[in-house]
């Protein structure tokens, strides 16, 4: 009777402990199983992260070349205009200078008396552009010889060219208006052009002319308008 109960006893903690181990190994199956997933899901996380900063440092760098390429275009942009510039000199350095066969020069006064400033003005007429080069040449008097003085200051910066039909200007001054002066009536003029020796005889306004003092007159050179402060003399 004894030997009988102590085996099912034997057997019945014998199944405990069987049941504790595996209980055991199955929490530890779940621990590991869950540890290895909580990394697997960081690694993840982390590879995520650095995907993105990749990414981002990516559209940087193409931003930063886009920005490279803008600068580039502009330095294009400016590299036209000298360009255009250049060749603009060059068109209007190929002009053929004007003759006195391509303009017709009349005179005017420029204010109320006394007359001190004319205003010459050059008329293209001929049938093509032409360039009027420096200043024109003008001898007041028959007894004076000797060509007005130019003033520098009013040379223009760029050739100047005239269109067919278009107008160039230069202003003449002939004295300084006082009654002190040695003036002389002027009722015509010479003028020439730079480049052509060919006598323009230009009518002086007025239908008593002019009082001119050759000491005292300075000439403008060709300007496409009269400028103030260039012109002022």
């Amino acid at each position: 009777m004894n030997t009988l109960l102590r085996r099912p006893a034997l057997l019945a903690v014998a199944g405990a402990a069987l049941a504790l181990s595996l209980t055991a190994c199955q929490s530890g199956e779940d621990s590991n199983a869950s540890s290895s997933a909580s990394s697997s899901a960081s690694e993840s996380a982390a590879a995520g992260k650095t995907d993105g900063a990749s990414e981002t440092a990516e559209t940087t760098d193409s931003a930063g070349s886009t920005g490279s390429q803008g600068s580039s275009g502009s330095s294009g942009s400016s590299g036209s205009a000298n360009s255009t510039g250049s060749t603009g000199r060059q068109a209007a350095g190929s002009t053929p200078v004007c003759t006195a066969g391509d303009v017709t020069i009349t005179a005017a006064t420029q204010d109320g008396p006394p007359y001190t400033h004319l205003i010459l003005t050059a008329k293209n007429t001929s049938g093509h552009s032409c360039r009027l080069a420096g200043f024109p040449h003008v001898q007041l008097l028959e007894s004076h010889k000797q060509d007005v003085p130019a003033v520098a200051k009013s040379k223009p910066a760029a050739p100047v060219v005239i269109s067919a039909g278009a107008p160039a200007y230069a202003l003449l001054k002939v004295s300084n208006g006082g009654v002190d002066e040695d003036n002389e009536p002027v009722s015509a003029f010479s003028v020439t052009l730079e480049g052509d020796s060919t006598v323009i005889a230009v009518s002086a306004p007025g239908s008593e002319g002019i009082a001119a003092d050759p000491a005292k007159a300075l000439t403008g050179y060709w300007t496409p308008e009269l400028r103030n402060g260039a012109d002022d003399f």
